[in-house]
């Protein structure tokens, strides 16, 4: 694929800024159970912004780059597990501020989505419920937080699950049944945070350690939101939800393309200089294969994820085809992440290198955004309905 100019010009100062300004925070100990702290945070974004690469996807006059160009941004951006959140091109404020953008009034742009463009605020996305209430997971239709009007307010209740962020957030996207229990219809509203009627119960101890805030279960009680911070059109969510869903998981693939591009370097470095039986690591077929396959395998992810962008450029919502990058791509990340710890034996699972964290944070990215199984069994269905077609 020929990326454009502009394109080419920013990803080489995000990766020159990465490698030579970033990657030394990742000694750094101001991190918590959960991710990187606040302090750590903004500290890295104060001097991302003084490189003049603060969200370097969206250009100063608020145009966002086009997909194909975000590709290889984001991909220089993951080249760190901290770039995103130096850079702000981190989940889920990536995917916030794209559907703000997207389906956002001029006030609520000006509002919400011009300080998180800045980098001086970050954002949650409130759509997953626990399983335990049997509310929404991988199945939104069943969402069971609810929205009633109340003269010119909307009131909500309901619990949240797996919420990115949200301890730390300044601003809040939730997803409500704004319908009823016969006819359900999905809202999205957006909300200052914190707000005393969001509570968060507790935050979960994940496998993954990279985002500030870690993954939060939520309790709503009469959270109050006037009228006009509904995003978009009442009773549209579901809609909105397909706007931001694809690309953002795309973006997932992209930037977790360039942790495991640094992972392959790093075990190809200790492979040879590593010497075992008289040679070099590498010169053994078992340990120079794996190094292989994972070389081939970048390249077949950076060959989908730029196929499916062109998708999404062309105006196509492009939800079978990120379903299709999805899989493709965490799976195959999976595999690479695995080869390199098995690679550099001991030290692989160790956390003298980043190895061992994008081992554990592509695990979590085969369930985040969607599993694999769901992804699969939508494409199976998609195959039926083609077949029963003919």
């Amino acid at each position: 694929m020929a990326y454009s100019a502009r394109a080419i010009d920013i990803a080489a100062r995000v990766e020159d800024f990465v490698r030579t300004v970033i990657i030394p925070y990742e000694k750094d100990g101001r991190r918590t159970a959960h991710g990187p702290t606040e302090e750590l945070a903004l500290e890295m974004k104060a001097k991302a912004r003084a490189a003049g690469l603060m969200t370097p996807h969206i250009l100063p006059d608020g145009s966002h780059l086009h997909h194909s160009e975000v590709a290889l941004v984001l991909r220089k951006s993951g080249l760190s597990p901290l770039g995103p959140l130096a850079l702000n091109t981190a989940a889920p404020d990536e995917g916030n501020m794209y559907l703000i953008g997207k389906v956002g009034s001029a006030e609520q742009k000006a509002r919400f989505l011009a300080p998180m463009i800045a980098g001086e605020a970050r954002s949650a996305f409130f759509m997953t419920e626990p399983a335990a209430d049997g509310g929404a997971g991988s199945d939104p239709s069943m969402l069971k937080t609810r929205a009633v009007l109340d003269g010119n307010h909307w009131v909500i209740n309901g619990r949240k699950a797996f919420i990115t962020g949200a301890d730390g957030a300044k601003v809040g996207i939730v997803m409500a049944n704004s319908g009823s229990d016969e006819k359900m219809a999905a809202t999205m509203f957006l909300v200052d945070l914190p707000d005393p009627a969001i509570r968060i119960e507790r935050v979960l101890d994940t496998i993954d350690s990279s985002m500030p805030g870690g993954h939060a279960i939520i309790a709503i009680d009469n959270l109050r939101v006037p009228a006009d911070q509904i995003l978009g059109e009442v009773h549209k969510g579901f809609d909105y939800a397909q706007v931001r869903l694809s690309p953002a998981r795309l973006t997932h693939c992209m930037r977790w393309l360039g942790a495991c591009t640094r992972a392959q370097e790093i075990a190809t470095e200790y492979a040879c200089r590593r010497h075992a039986f008289g040679k070099p690591l590498i010169d053994h077929e078992g340990v120079g294969f794996p190094l292989a396959e994972n070389m081939i395998e970048l390249k077949q992810c950076e060959l989908i994820i730029d196929w499916c962008a062109g998708v999404l450029d062309s105006g196509d919502l492009g939800t079978t085809e990120s379903s299709m990058a999805k899989v493709a791509v965490s799976e195959a990340l999976f595999r690479i992440a695995d080869r390199c710890v098995q690679v550099m034996g001991g030290t692989g699972v160790t956390q003298d290198t980043i190895v061992e964290q994008v081992f554990r944070e592509i695990r979590a990215f085969r369930i985040y955004d969607g599993p694999t199984e769901v992804h699969k069994w939508s494409l199976a269905k998609k195959i039926k309905r083609g077949h029963e077609a003919v």
